[in-house]
């Protein structure tokens, strides 16, 4: 099978290098920028363009790996051919193709990205989906050649477990660096937290998340919390963040602990 990336970006480094490694040939890189595309496409040991209207039109798959906000233009610009075409988008619709391919889907791995670090593709769960049955068994097909975590997925479905995404990972990641700023002010290493963050993933995959929560806001303690707040006094912004997460934990705890009488009574 002959593949063509449209992106150059963290996912499509990982997902082509992949495919690579299952076997596919890789044959052109397109990125709007000529150092990415060249890089990946150096790594690849394929052609690359900058201009999606020189995009080969012989390929038996096209995978556009592109930002949601570029997406759909990029398509449009990309001539028709009898390829099939997926994109790796978590938030936008299969239909985004509809009108500029025959046969088209979705393959979006769940995971967090960067060019630099590799992952393990068999523990990844893909979610997929297609705008025919015939063009979904291919596929599913193409994503369990890379993962053993295949599942097919509407594009409402798939916009909800890309909304968790965020939660589970951006938000989180950027609770990760506010922390190391907090650090930093004291010079304090960040890899004083590796232990506590490491457990903290640990114990949700024994317990459900509400369940594992531990901390001041749970049993909504004051004396800490006002304490806590008052030496963010001069940065409005993270203090308002510390209230909102704090009331939002406590009012979580409560809402698990009535659930839980109630299934008990």
């Amino acid at each position: 099978m002959r593949v063509v990336f449209v992106g150059a970006g963290n996912l499509a480094t990982r997902l082509s290098l992949e495919m690579r490694k299952s076997g596919m040939s890789i044959g052109q890189v397109y990125s709007h920028t000529s150092e990415h595309a060249k890089i990946l496409a150096d790594e690849l040991g394929c052609g690359w363009t900058v201009v999606p209207e020189d995009i080969v039109e012989d390929a038996d798959l096209y995978v556009f790996s592109l930002k949601d906000a570029v997406l759909q233009d990029v398509i449009a610009r990309v001539k028709p051919n009898n390829g099939l075409w997926v994109h790796t988008a978590g938030s936008m619709p299969m239909d985004v193709f509809r009108g500029h391919a025959h046969r088209y889907g979705v393959l979006y791995p769940m995971q967090t990205f960067s060019k630099d670090c590799p992952v393990d593709f068999k523990e990844i769960p893909v979610f997929v989906e297609a705008s025919t049955p015939d063009v979904l068994a291919q596929t599913e097909q193409l994503a369990r050649s890379v993962s053993d975590r295949v599942e097919e997925m509407s594009t409402e479905r798939r916009r909800r477990l890309h909304l968790a995404a965020v939660f589970a990972c951006n938000f989180v990641n950027h609770c990760y660096a506010l922390a190391a700023d907090v650090l930093g002010r004291d010079g304090i290493p960040f890899d004083v937290m590796w232990p506590l963050i490491d457990e903290t993933a640990r114990k949700v995959h024994r317990l459900p998340p509400v369940e594992a929560q531990t901390g001041p806001a749970v049993r909504y303690d004051r004396n800490v919390m006002d304490r806590q707040c008052a030496m963010l006094d001069g940065e409005p912004e993270r203090k308002a963040l510390y209230e909102m997460m704090s009331r939002s934990i406590h009012a979580l705890a409560l809402r698990n602990e009535a659930e839980r009488k109630e299934t008990n009574d």
